[in-house]
């Protein structure tokens, strides 16, 4: 990948692309690469759906290449819904298709004029730029559609929904799978709704006539995926757990450990947990003819993004998550998986957070705009308010936060601003010093302590003890950075945190990829660089000590059945990023 593509929205006469080198953003990919031109490029204290904000993708360092489960792509700007920098990760084909092209980055900038609304194609030959009103207000299913009958199958989309066209803040940015479905989503932090404000509908990235991007040293790039494909073959979450169950596997794990944030985080446990985990799930997909094993992109040594069916064997959504199975199931009291899952294929479609739609909702059932347990509502608020754009689906679709701010509710989720995931941060105290501390909001994958906190994967750090957290976290968020700089998925931390010579591997597939001598010291080196770049935009955007801090009703409110509050001490929050 040696080109950037810039394309000014707002050139007079329509946008203007150009291709140019790398420059000072060589070697840089992901994560490291969004959240530098955003660090260098974008005026921290801009309004983030205004000209000067900048919307940046990103596929990873060995993305495109034969490396295994390599395929994330990365989406950045200034937040909408943070306020500050956000890296928004998804996966699909788009960023191995992007990467093969040569591509390191497209940056959109400026803004087009009022209603404009463009599509870009983008292959071999070059660039080209179009007028996409006819696709204006489509959700991202029948967008996929309209797509595929005109260039077929064989290419990736990036696309919004109506939430992004609305400027939303929890809207997502869609990318399409291996059957080019938009199931894959960089959902955090409102970067959908960034997309949208650069009049952006769909991006279309063909390879045709493209190779697979090759190593410069072959045999040692070779012989070290292989190690690495083993590793994560033979791990029991990426070789077992993960590919039979999906990430749903944690449903009946963190119940059963007091740290499932049941009905809007008021209690630890959920007594029908078991009708919506994984296990449950997976059952339920195999007898219907659905496959709970499954990879979203080409390449995947883990495969767990299954598919989904209905009662008669008709497609309905992926295999959703466990953040969100959560967050429309046990936060909400929904217990029906086709309920959660057709609200999972909904926040696809309209192109949403299912994150923040899901705890906006648990919000809202608080505060009595619907009754908790009501599955059909939900699917209302979401199909008819936030799909519609009414006043109410303007609110819900802003957040959790800005759904609690509407309705009077101190118990809003939420760390600058952006919802927190399916972990109590009483009782998963290394994840809670993430929720504060991370420079994206309130965001589980920044640096995963549920791993060594509850499974014991790299060590054993307890969880509901304040000690040791602070490390921990600090650990983690500098490896979960590089490592979204260099396209593998984050699922592969459970095995390179487990065994040296798997991370060993990795760190040599990059070595074969570019011909150079990375050491696991160059690794730590890079998280901190994309750590501290992030950390100045938000202290240049406003940001202070106070923003790194759970709600407060965290420290006042005992979490049952552990009756445990957070207090990691403010002191220790503040020590983080003192490296």
């Amino acid at each position: 990948m040696d080109k950037i593509l810039r394309i000014d929205m707002g050139a007079p006469g329509g946008p203007k692309a150009i291709i140019g080198p790398l420059g000072p953003y060589t070697g840089m990919g992901g994560r490291g690469m969004t959240s530098m031109v955003v660090y260098e490029e974008v005026p921290a204290d801009c309004h983030p759906l205004g000209p000067e904000n900048k919307f940046v993708i990103a596929p990873g360092m060995v993305t495109g290449s034969p490396a295994s489960t390599s395929g994330r792509i990365s989406v950045g700007c200034k937040s909408p819904l943070t306020g500050g920098i956000k890296e928004a990760n998804a996966g699909g084909q788009a960023g191995q298709v992007l990467a093969r092209l040569g591509y390191a980055a497209i940056i959109l900038e400026g803004a087009p004029a009022a209603g404009a609304m463009y599509k870009i194609v983008i292959n071999a030959q070059g660039v080209e730029i179009s007028d996409a009103t006819p696709y204006q207000g489509l959700r991202n299913y029948d967008l996929a559609e309209k797509i595929k009958a005109e260039y077929s199958d064989k290419v990736a989309m990036i696309s919004i929904g109506p939430a992004g066209e609305m400027r939303m803040a929890a809207a997502s940015v869609a990318v399409t799978d291996r059957e080019f479905r938009p199931a894959r989503h960089a959902g955090r932090g409102g970067v959908g709704a960034v997309m949208g404000a650069k009049g952006v509908k769909v991006i279309v990235i063909d390879d045709t006539g493209m190779k697979m991007r090759k190593p410069k040293d072959p045999e040692r790039f070779k012989a070290a995926n292989k190690q690495f494909t083993q590793g994560l073959r033979q791990h029991p979450v990426t070789g077992e757990g993960l590919p039979t169950y999906g990430t749903n596997v944690l449903t009946n794990v963190v119940n059963e450990a007091g740290a499932y944030p049941a009905f809007n985080f008021s209690q630890g446990q959920y007594d029908k947990a078991s009708l919506i985990s994984g296990e449950t799930f997976a059952e339920l997909q195999i007898r219907r003819g659905g496959n709970p094993t499954h990879g979203c992109h080409r390449g995947c040594a883990i495969q767990c993004s299954g598919i989904y069916v209905d009662k008669d064997g008709n497609f309905l959504t992926k295999q959703p998550e466990y953040e969100t199975v959560w967050s429309h199931g046990g936060n909400c009291g929904i217990t029906d998986p086709d309920a959660i899952c057709r609200l999972d294929f909904l926040d696809d479609d309209i192109g949403l957070d299912t994150i923040d739609m899901g705890a906006a909702i648990g919000v809202a059932m608080e505060a009595g705009i619907i009754p908790v347990g009501d599955a059909e509502g939900a699917i209302r608020l979401v199909d008819q308010e936030v799909g519609q754009g009414t006043p109410l689906g303007r609110i819900l679709g802003g957040g959790a936060a800005s759904t609690a701010k509407a309705f009077g509710m101190e118990r809003a989720p939420v760390v600058k601003g952006q919802a927190m995931p399916a972990y109590d941060p009483r009782a998963v105290k290394g994840v809670g010093v993430t929720y504060a501390t991370s420079t994206m909001g309130a965001d589980h994958t920044a640096g995963y302590a549920v791993a060594t906190n509850l499974l014991k994967v790299g060590g054993d750090v307890d969880p509901l003890s304040a000690d040791g957290q602070i490390e921990l976290s600090r650990n983690l968020q500098i490896a979960t950075a590089a490592l979204d700089a260099t396209g593998f998925c984050l699922f592969i931390a459970f095995a390179i945190l487990d065994q040296q010579e798997t991370f060993d591997a990795m760190v040599e597939i990059i070595n074969g990829m570019f011909d150079i001598n990375l050491t696991g010291d160059d690794v730590v080196a890079l998280g901190k660089k994309i750590l501290s770049m992030e950390r100045d935009f938000n202290k240049r955007a406003g940001f202070t000590a106070a923003d790194d801090r759970l709600p407060r009703y965290f420290r006042r409110e005992a979490l049952t059945p552990h009756n445990v509050v957070f207090d990691v001490t403010d002191e220790q929050l503040d020590s983080l990023y003192n490296w």
